[in-house]
């Protein structure tokens, strides 16, 4: 077979999609989808009284954006961009053995509230640091500022609640939460994320264009 060069951290490395083990997508997509599935339901009542009016919760609040993004019949094609390595965080010859071309693709779905503010269900993948293949998905908020009359001009910052897998953790999924930003105009956008760590160490910036379908 031949080897695939794949990218967000440490050595450059020939891999190959052989030696990611199969149950990782499944398992990765499984966790994406179970709060549209079994955390959010809601039990049918037996009561057939009117119950009372009441506020729902933060969890319930989030479960249901969760919900309504999933039922959403808006698209989005994610291109990654670049991975920027933070300068004041690594020495330059370190810096020099890492990728950060990380080419890859992602799909998801997009819905905008009531208040103009967005809400993401994603999954993509792309080559890390080492060149080794990554997915990373999940659900991501964004609030949004309008720059202009028209609307079509946005600023917008959030959160990604997000699930990845990586080569030197044998592939088992895990959360990783990060911070967005990003700037958007009409159905074009860029967005970013950023990695906390250490010297050496994650301090990455992680860059990605989006484009909606409608």
């Amino acid at each position: 077979m031949r080897p695939r060069y794949i990218s967000i951290n440490r050595i450059t490395v020939v891999g190959e999609l052989t030696a990611m083990p199969r149950f990782t997508i499944p398992a990765l997509c499984f966790c994406l989808l179970l709060p549209t599935r079994a955390w959010c339901a809601q039990p049918e009542s037996t009561d057939h009284a009117l119950p009372a009016v009441k506020k729902p919760g933060i969890f319930a609040s989030w479960c249901r954006r969760i919900a309504d993004t999933w039922h959403s019949n808006r698209y989005d094609l994610y291109i990654p961009v670049y991975t920027w390595h933070n300068r004041f965080m690594y020495d330059s010859e370190t810096v020099k053995q890492y990728n950060e071309n990380p080419w890859g693709i992602g799909f998801g779905k997009f819905m905008r509230d009531e208040k103009g503010n967005s809400h993401f269900l994603f999954i993509m993948e792309f080559q890390d640091s080492h060149n080794k293949f990554q997915p990373y998905g999940g659900y991501a908020y964004e609030k949004n500022w309008y720059l202009d009359q028209a609307g079509d001009w946005s600023a917008c910052l959030g959160y990604v609640l997000g699930i990845t897998a990586r080569d030197q953790y044998n592939y088992i999924p895990f959360p990783l939460p990060l911070p967005i930003g990003g700037i958007q105009y009409k159905r074009f956008a860029v967005q970013a994320a950023y990695i906390p760590g250490g010297y050496d160490n994650g301090n990455v910036l992680f860059t990605w264009a989006r484009w909606n379908f409608r």
